[in-house]
């Protein structure tokens, strides 16, 4: 039986370990673009936080930024799957290839780890300085 399965499992885990590699790219790709996109803004966070905005504020004008990236993200995978889930279709057992659950719980696991990688970026812009931010202009 064990040789039977042997072809299965090694297609089950090369699909696996790409599916970890896409996730891991996704979220350096997200980091990579928040922390350039705090970089570019750091003279507006700066000019922000001396006009009396709290961390928190911060915190959450790039989280935002970052949602609503992952978001998008998220949704057009979403319709992607649905359209290619008849490719699937024969690799999958017992479960049907548009399954609400799973698909819910694949976007949630996407938003949290692009959430996750907006935080980083998003901790360091609630660490601006405004007098540094404000001498460059």
């Amino acid at each position: 039986m064990a040789v039977s399965l042997a072809q299965d499992r090694f297609n089950m885990l090369l699909l696996g370990l790409f599916a970890a590699l896409a996730l891991t790219l996704a979220a350096v790709g997200i980091y990579g673009l928040m922390a350039y996109s705090v970089n570019q803004r750091t003279h507006e966070i700066g000019l922000r936080i001396a006009m009396g905005a709290r961390s928190g504020d911060i915190l959450h004008l790039v989280l935002v930024d970052g949602a609503k990236l992952a978001f998008l993200g998220i949704a057009i995978g979403v319709a992607a799957a649905l359209a290619l889930t008849r490719l699937m279709a024969t690799l999958l057992f017992e479960v049907k290839p548009t399954d609400p659950p799973t698909f819910a719980a694949v976007a949630i696991l996407l938003a949290l780890v692009g959430l996750m990688a907006c935080y980083i970026p998003a901790r360091r812009a609630t660490r601006v300085d405004p007098m540094v931010t404000l001498r460059y202009d």
